[in-house]
């Protein structure tokens, strides 16, 4: 049986409403995604420079998924926080960062990636990626 974030998070990714986290230390990046996201009408859950910051905000706003960057603020990696929102909340990334070596592609398959973006992307890349996954998962 599903639970109620589940069937929650299954009609907002139908409506086109889905909850997104973003996990980016840059903060200039960040609030440039926000701003797409935001056009695009999604809902951002929240902005976190930080492995734990991520961890307090999905648990308390549910994302359908998070845009992630590998490398952060603190001791943690992108790749860290990607696998503890996987095992705990279900919620699969998308990983837009600088950081494109085989090694860390890797330590990201295990958490079921739903795509990867390579900085510089464009924001434009972004929503065609961002758009791609919602249809993944709805």
């Amino acid at each position: 049986m599903k639970s109620l974030v589940e069937v929650l998070r299954k009609f907002e990714l139908k409506s086109g409403r889905a909850r997104v986290l973003i996990v980016e230390d840059d903060f200039l990046i960040a609030l440039q995604i926000e701003d797409m996201l935001t056009a695009a009408e999604m809902q951002v859950v929240g902005i976190a420079s930080t492995a734990d910051q991520a961890i307090v905000l999905a648990a308390h706003g549910r994302p359908a998924l998070a845009v992630m960057d590998v490398r952060l603020a603190g001791d943690r990696d992108g790749i860290d926080v990607a696998g503890e929102l996987f095992r705990r909340f279900n919620i699969r990334s998308i990983f837009a960062t600088a950081t494109d070596d085989p090694n860390t592609r890797a330590r990201a398959v295990s958490y079921a990636p739903l795509g990867w973006l390579t900085k510089p992307y464009t924001m434009t890349s972004l929503l065609v990626a961002m758009t791609a996954a919602i249809t993944d998962l709805g």
